[in-house]
Protein backbone atom coordinates (compact mmCIF):
# COMPACT_ATOMS: atom_id res chain seq x y z
CA UNK A 1 0.00 0.00 0.00
CA UNK A 2 1.02 3.50 -0.82
CA UNK A 3 1.43 6.49 1.35
CA UNK A 4 2.02 9.88 0.73
CA UNK A 5 4.65 11.81 2.78
CA UNK A 6 2.15 14.54 4.25
CA UNK A 7 -0.37 11.26 5.32
CA UNK A 8 2.44 9.63 6.66
CA UNK A 9 3.45 13.17 8.45
CA UNK A 10 0.06 13.94 9.70
CA UNK A 11 -0.47 10.00 11.58
CA UNK A 12 3.16 10.29 12.85
CA UNK A 13 2.08 13.92 14.15
CA UNK A 14 5.43 14.92 12.59
CA UNK A 15 6.69 17.92 10.36
CA UNK A 16 6.46 17.52 6.43
CA UNK A 17 8.81 19.44 4.19
CA UNK A 18 8.93 19.28 0.75
CA UNK A 19 6.82 17.90 -1.78
CA UNK A 20 4.08 16.05 0.37
CA UNK A 21 2.33 14.23 -2.72
CA UNK A 22 4.52 12.00 -3.29
CA UNK A 23 4.42 8.24 -1.93
CA UNK A 24 6.33 5.83 -0.71
CA UNK A 25 5.60 1.79 -0.26
CA UNK A 26 8.46 0.94 1.93
CA UNK A 27 10.92 1.86 4.48
CA UNK A 28 14.69 1.13 3.81
CA UNK A 29 18.09 2.06 4.91
CA UNK A 30 19.15 5.17 3.28
CA UNK A 31 21.96 3.56 0.84
CA UNK A 32 19.41 0.95 0.03
CA UNK A 33 16.46 3.20 -0.33
CA UNK A 34 14.86 3.58 -4.28
CA UNK A 35 12.79 6.16 -5.88
CA UNK A 36 9.61 4.16 -3.80
CA UNK A 37 10.85 4.14 0.31
CA UNK A 38 11.23 6.40 2.79
CA UNK A 39 14.83 6.50 3.90
CA UNK A 40 15.45 6.13 7.34
CA UNK A 41 18.03 9.01 7.73
CA UNK A 42 17.30 10.10 11.63
CA UNK A 43 20.96 11.19 11.96
CA UNK A 44 23.75 13.56 10.13
CA UNK A 45 25.68 10.52 9.86
CA UNK A 46 23.55 9.18 7.68
CA UNK A 47 23.86 11.96 5.18
CA UNK A 48 26.31 9.72 2.86
CA UNK A 49 24.29 6.88 2.44
CA UNK A 50 21.57 9.19 1.01
CA UNK A 51 23.86 10.43 -1.33
CA UNK A 52 24.59 6.84 -2.36
CA UNK A 53 20.76 5.57 -2.09
CA UNK A 54 18.11 6.61 -4.44
CA UNK A 55 15.56 8.01 -1.84
CA UNK A 56 13.33 11.07 -2.61
CA UNK A 57 11.82 11.46 1.36
CA UNK A 58 13.38 10.39 4.35
CA UNK A 59 12.90 10.60 7.65
CA UNK A 60 15.45 12.83 9.26
CA UNK A 61 16.20 14.58 12.43
CA UNK A 62 15.36 18.21 13.56
CA UNK A 63 17.93 20.33 12.13
CA UNK A 64 19.17 18.41 9.06
CA UNK A 65 19.18 20.22 5.83
CA UNK A 66 17.01 18.36 3.63
CA UNK A 67 17.44 19.94 0.36
CA UNK A 68 21.04 20.26 1.18
CA UNK A 69 20.52 16.58 0.94
CA UNK A 70 19.04 16.34 -2.32
CA UNK A 71 15.61 15.12 -1.10
CA UNK A 72 12.11 16.55 -2.75
CA UNK A 73 10.36 15.85 0.48
CA UNK A 74 11.10 14.90 4.24
CA UNK A 75 9.21 14.06 7.68
CA UNK A 76 10.95 15.90 10.67
CA UNK A 77 10.30 14.31 13.67
CA UNK A 78 11.65 15.57 17.58
CA UNK A 79 12.45 12.12 18.53
CA UNK A 80 12.53 9.89 14.80
CA UNK A 81 13.38 6.86 16.44
CA UNK A 82 9.63 6.84 18.29
CA UNK A 83 8.23 8.34 14.85
CA UNK A 84 9.55 5.02 13.67
CA UNK A 85 7.15 3.35 15.93
CA UNK A 86 4.20 4.53 14.04
CA UNK A 87 5.94 4.23 10.65
CA UNK A 88 6.53 0.79 11.13
CA UNK A 89 2.85 0.09 11.95
CA UNK A 90 1.81 1.68 9.06
CA UNK A 91 4.08 -0.13 6.44
CA UNK A 92 3.72 -3.87 8.43
CA UNK A 93 1.08 -5.93 7.18
CA UNK A 94 1.30 -8.58 9.41
CA UNK A 95 0.72 -12.34 8.73
CA UNK A 96 -1.39 -13.39 5.94
CA UNK A 97 -4.02 -15.51 8.06
CA UNK A 98 -7.20 -15.47 6.21
CA UNK A 99 -10.83 -14.26 8.09
CA UNK A 100 -12.63 -17.09 9.50
CA UNK A 101 -12.13 -20.32 10.14
CA UNK A 102 -9.82 -22.45 8.20
CA UNK A 103 -10.88 -25.52 7.02
CA UNK A 104 -8.03 -27.72 8.49
CA UNK A 105 -8.66 -26.23 11.85
CA UNK A 106 -9.99 -28.40 14.72
CA UNK A 107 -12.32 -26.02 17.12
CA UNK A 108 -14.29 -27.86 19.56
CA UNK A 109 -17.83 -26.89 19.46
CA UNK A 110 -17.99 -25.59 22.67
CA UNK A 111 -15.81 -22.67 22.04
CA UNK A 112 -16.76 -19.30 21.22
CA UNK A 113 -15.28 -17.49 18.31
CA UNK A 114 -15.62 -13.64 18.22
CA UNK A 115 -16.90 -11.61 14.99
CA UNK A 116 -13.88 -11.03 12.30
CA UNK A 117 -11.29 -13.34 14.62
CA UNK A 118 -9.00 -14.89 11.85
CA UNK A 119 -7.86 -19.15 12.38
CA UNK A 120 -5.44 -20.15 10.51
CA UNK A 121 -4.39 -23.76 8.70
CA UNK A 122 -3.88 -26.57 11.75
CA UNK A 123 -5.30 -24.69 14.94
CA UNK A 124 -6.43 -26.96 17.27
CA UNK A 125 -8.78 -25.16 19.99
CA UNK A 126 -9.76 -26.71 22.79
CA UNK A 127 -13.00 -26.94 25.12
CA UNK A 128 -14.61 -23.91 26.22
CA UNK A 129 -12.01 -21.68 24.49
CA UNK A 130 -13.41 -18.07 23.65
CA UNK A 131 -11.61 -16.09 21.35
CA UNK A 132 -11.77 -12.14 20.89
CA UNK A 133 -13.41 -10.55 18.43
CA UNK A 134 -10.65 -9.59 15.49
CA UNK A 135 -8.00 -11.98 16.75
CA UNK A 136 -5.72 -13.70 14.38
CA UNK A 137 -4.27 -16.69 15.23
CA UNK A 138 -1.53 -18.42 12.79
CA UNK A 139 -0.88 -21.51 11.56
CA UNK A 140 -0.32 -24.82 13.75
CA UNK A 141 -1.74 -23.02 17.08
CA UNK A 142 -2.86 -24.97 20.03
CA UNK A 143 -5.30 -23.50 22.42
CA UNK A 144 -6.01 -25.78 25.73
CA UNK A 145 -9.31 -26.22 27.33
CA UNK A 146 -10.57 -23.00 29.13
CA UNK A 147 -8.11 -20.50 27.67
CA UNK A 148 -9.38 -16.66 27.32
CA UNK A 149 -7.64 -14.65 24.06
CA UNK A 150 -8.39 -11.31 24.19
CA UNK A 151 -9.79 -8.92 21.26
CA UNK A 152 -7.50 -7.61 18.70
CA UNK A 153 -4.59 -10.14 20.13
CA UNK A 154 -2.05 -11.63 17.46
CA UNK A 155 -1.08 -15.44 18.02
CA UNK A 156 1.65 -16.40 15.48
CA UNK A 157 3.04 -19.87 13.77
CA UNK A 158 3.12 -22.66 16.44
CA UNK A 159 2.18 -21.23 19.93
CA UNK A 160 1.26 -23.05 22.52
CA UNK A 161 -1.11 -22.06 25.30
CA UNK A 162 -2.34 -24.06 28.37
CA UNK A 163 -5.51 -24.72 29.93
CA UNK A 164 -7.47 -21.72 31.62
CA UNK A 165 -4.56 -19.17 29.87
CA UNK A 166 -6.25 -15.77 30.59
CA UNK A 167 -4.67 -13.22 27.98
CA UNK A 168 -5.48 -9.85 27.54
CA UNK A 169 -6.16 -7.32 24.53
CA UNK A 170 -4.01 -6.39 21.74
CA UNK A 171 -1.18 -9.49 22.97
CA UNK A 172 1.61 -10.30 20.62
CA UNK A 173 3.01 -13.56 21.08
CA UNK A 174 5.65 -14.50 18.82
CA UNK A 175 6.34 -17.86 17.16
CA UNK A 176 6.94 -20.59 19.16
CA UNK A 177 6.08 -19.11 23.05
CA UNK A 178 4.71 -21.73 25.19
CA UNK A 179 2.42 -19.98 27.29
CA UNK A 180 0.86 -22.11 30.79
CA UNK A 181 3.17 -25.12 30.73
CA UNK A 182 3.76 -27.12 34.18
CA UNK A 183 5.99 -25.29 36.58
CA UNK A 184 9.21 -26.56 37.63
CA UNK A 185 8.16 -27.52 41.46
CA UNK A 186 9.63 -30.85 42.77
CA UNK A 187 10.57 -32.05 46.43
CA UNK A 188 11.84 -35.15 47.98
CA UNK A 189 10.07 -36.93 51.08
CA UNK A 190 12.73 -36.10 53.77
CA UNK A 191 15.22 -33.00 53.36
CA UNK A 192 17.12 -32.52 49.86
CA UNK A 193 20.65 -31.81 49.71
CA UNK A 194 19.66 -28.86 48.39
CA UNK A 195 17.75 -27.69 51.44
CA UNK A 196 21.15 -28.76 53.33
CA UNK A 197 22.88 -26.50 51.09
CA UNK A 198 20.87 -23.24 51.75
CA UNK A 199 20.47 -23.75 55.56
CA UNK A 200 24.44 -23.79 56.12
CA UNK A 201 25.39 -21.87 53.09
CA UNK A 202 27.60 -24.42 51.73
CA UNK A 203 29.32 -25.73 54.78
CA UNK A 204 27.94 -28.83 55.52
CA UNK A 205 29.63 -31.36 52.84
CA UNK A 206 29.50 -34.91 52.44
CA UNK A 207 26.96 -37.82 50.35
CA UNK A 208 23.37 -37.75 50.70
CA UNK A 209 21.44 -40.63 51.22
CA UNK A 210 19.46 -41.32 47.81
CA UNK A 211 16.35 -39.72 47.38
CA UNK A 212 13.67 -39.17 44.13
CA UNK A 213 12.22 -36.14 42.73
CA UNK A 214 8.59 -35.83 43.43
CA UNK A 215 6.35 -33.75 41.18
CA UNK A 216 4.27 -31.13 42.80
CA UNK A 217 1.67 -30.57 39.78
CA UNK A 218 0.40 -27.27 38.93
CA UNK A 219 -3.67 -26.56 39.57
CA UNK A 220 -2.87 -22.57 38.85
CA UNK A 221 -2.37 -21.21 35.19
CA UNK A 222 -0.89 -17.69 33.29
CA UNK A 223 -2.54 -14.58 33.77
CA UNK A 224 -2.03 -11.88 30.79
CA UNK A 225 -2.87 -8.48 30.51
CA UNK A 226 -3.69 -6.29 27.71
CA UNK A 227 -0.67 -4.95 25.44
CA UNK A 228 2.04 -7.67 26.19
CA UNK A 229 4.49 -8.86 23.75
CA UNK A 230 5.81 -12.42 24.09
CA UNK A 231 9.05 -13.34 22.24
CA UNK A 232 9.37 -15.82 20.23
CA UNK A 233 10.23 -19.33 21.94
CA UNK A 234 9.87 -17.75 25.58
CA UNK A 235 8.40 -19.77 28.09
CA UNK A 236 5.75 -18.72 31.03
CA UNK A 237 5.18 -21.56 33.72
CA UNK A 238 1.77 -21.86 34.95
CA UNK A 239 1.45 -21.49 39.24
CA UNK A 240 1.80 -23.92 41.33
CA UNK A 241 -2.09 -22.67 42.99
CA UNK A 242 -2.22 -18.99 42.15
CA UNK A 243 -1.68 -17.29 38.10
CA UNK A 244 1.87 -16.50 36.96
CA UNK A 245 0.61 -12.78 36.11
CA UNK A 246 2.45 -10.50 33.55
CA UNK A 247 1.13 -6.80 34.08
CA UNK A 248 0.13 -4.64 31.53
CA UNK A 249 2.27 -3.23 28.90
CA UNK A 250 5.10 -5.74 29.62
CA UNK A 251 7.00 -6.56 26.77
CA UNK A 252 9.03 -9.68 27.13
CA UNK A 253 12.07 -10.87 24.26
CA UNK A 254 13.11 -14.16 22.46
CA UNK A 255 13.89 -16.54 25.08
CA UNK A 256 13.26 -15.68 28.14
CA UNK A 257 11.99 -18.26 30.98
CA UNK A 258 9.38 -16.72 33.61
CA UNK A 259 8.75 -19.53 36.72
CA UNK A 260 5.88 -20.69 38.59
CA UNK A 261 4.18 -18.09 40.21
CA UNK A 262 6.25 -15.22 39.47
CA UNK A 263 4.42 -11.76 39.24
CA UNK A 264 5.69 -9.26 36.74
CA UNK A 265 4.30 -5.77 36.90
CA UNK A 266 3.39 -3.03 33.92
CA UNK A 267 5.35 -1.80 31.05
CA UNK A 268 8.89 -3.91 32.31
CA UNK A 269 10.85 -4.81 29.46
CA UNK A 270 12.62 -8.42 29.58
CA UNK A 271 15.77 -9.01 27.35
CA UNK A 272 16.68 -11.95 25.59
CA UNK A 273 17.63 -15.45 27.75
CA UNK A 274 16.51 -13.50 30.71
CA UNK A 275 15.15 -16.42 33.55
CA UNK A 276 13.24 -15.92 36.65
CA UNK A 277 13.26 -18.44 39.25
CA UNK A 278 9.65 -19.48 41.04
CA UNK A 279 7.46 -16.90 42.97
CA UNK A 280 9.67 -13.35 41.84
CA UNK A 281 8.18 -10.58 42.15
CA UNK A 282 8.97 -7.81 39.50
CA UNK A 283 7.27 -4.11 40.05
CA UNK A 284 6.19 -1.73 37.50
CA UNK A 285 8.67 -0.69 34.54
CA UNK A 286 11.46 -3.07 35.55
CA UNK A 287 14.22 -3.27 32.50
CA UNK A 288 16.48 -6.45 32.47
CA UNK A 289 19.07 -6.85 29.67
CA UNK A 290 20.27 -10.16 28.29
CA UNK A 291 20.89 -12.66 30.41
CA UNK A 292 19.89 -11.27 33.40
CA UNK A 293 19.03 -13.74 36.21
CA UNK A 294 16.38 -13.62 39.11
CA UNK A 295 16.79 -15.68 41.71
CA UNK A 296 13.33 -17.02 43.75
CA UNK A 297 11.35 -15.40 46.18
CA UNK A 298 13.20 -12.37 46.01
CA UNK A 299 11.12 -8.74 45.32
CA UNK A 300 12.40 -6.32 42.36
CA UNK A 301 11.01 -2.58 43.22
CA UNK A 302 9.57 -0.20 40.47
CA UNK A 303 11.79 1.42 38.14
CA UNK A 304 14.87 -1.15 38.90
CA UNK A 305 17.10 -1.27 35.92
CA UNK A 306 19.75 -4.28 35.29
CA UNK A 307 22.55 -4.34 32.82
CA UNK A 308 22.95 -7.37 30.85
CA UNK A 309 24.15 -10.52 32.55
CA UNK A 310 23.17 -8.90 36.12
CA UNK A 311 22.27 -11.45 38.60
CA UNK A 312 19.90 -10.46 41.14
CA UNK A 313 20.16 -12.79 44.37
CA UNK A 314 18.14 -10.79 46.72
CA UNK A 315 15.96 -8.19 47.27
CA UNK A 316 16.23 -4.70 45.18
CA UNK A 317 14.50 -1.63 46.18
CA UNK A 318 12.51 0.62 43.56
CA UNK A 319 14.95 2.89 41.14
CA UNK A 320 18.38 0.74 41.54
CA UNK A 321 20.53 0.25 38.58
CA UNK A 322 22.38 -2.85 39.01
CA UNK A 323 25.37 -4.45 37.13
CA UNK A 324 27.25 -8.08 37.87
CA UNK A 325 27.31 -10.54 39.55
CA UNK A 326 26.13 -10.46 42.19
CA UNK A 327 24.02 -7.52 41.83
CA UNK A 328 25.39 -4.77 43.27
CA UNK A 329 24.92 -1.05 42.12
CA UNK A 330 26.36 0.13 38.48
CA UNK A 331 28.43 2.76 40.30
CA UNK A 332 30.22 0.10 42.73
CA UNK A 333 30.22 -2.24 40.15
CA UNK A 334 32.33 0.28 38.13
CA UNK A 335 34.69 0.75 41.02
CA UNK A 336 35.12 -3.02 41.48
CA UNK A 337 35.82 -2.81 37.77
CA UNK A 338 38.73 -0.91 37.72
CA UNK A 339 40.12 -2.52 40.83
CA UNK A 340 40.28 -5.53 39.51
CA UNK A 341 41.89 -4.39 36.20
CA UNK A 342 44.72 -2.84 38.74
CA UNK A 343 45.17 -6.44 40.38
CA UNK A 344 48.38 -7.25 37.87
CA UNK A 345 50.10 -4.00 38.41
CA UNK A 346 48.86 -4.29 42.58
CA UNK A 347 50.50 -7.65 42.38
CA UNK A 348 53.84 -6.34 40.71
CA UNK A 349 53.84 -3.66 42.94
CA UNK A 350 53.86 -6.09 46.24
CA UNK A 351 56.02 -8.10 44.48
CA UNK A 352 58.66 -5.72 44.35
CA UNK A 353 58.08 -4.32 47.81
CA UNK A 354 58.40 -8.22 49.26
CA UNK A 355 61.82 -8.40 47.50
CA UNK A 356 63.01 -4.70 49.07
CA UNK A 357 62.14 -5.71 52.04
CA UNK A 358 64.15 -9.12 51.65
CA UNK A 359 67.10 -7.18 50.65
CA UNK A 360 67.13 -4.69 53.41
CA UNK A 361 66.61 -8.07 56.13
CA UNK A 362 69.83 -9.56 54.34
CA UNK A 363 71.73 -6.19 54.95
CA UNK A 364 70.98 -5.77 57.86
Amino acid sequence: MAYSIADIAAALGAEALGDGSITVTGAAEPAAAGPGDLALAMKPEYADGLAKGGARAALIADGMDWKALGLEAAIIAPRPRYAMSGLTRMLDPGPAIAPGIHPTAVVDRSAEIGIGAAIGPFVVIGAGVAIGTNARIGPHATIAEGARIGHDALIHAGVRIGARVRIGDRVILQPGAVIGGDGFSFVTPEKSQVETARESLGRQDGAQAPQSWTRIHSLGSVRIGDDVEIGANSAIDRGTVADTEIGDGTKLDNLVHIGHNVRIGRDCLICGQVGMAGSARVGDRVVLAGQCGVSDNIVIGDDVIGAGATKIFSNVPPGRMLMGMPAVKMETHVEMYKALRRLPRLAATVEALKKAVSKDGQTD
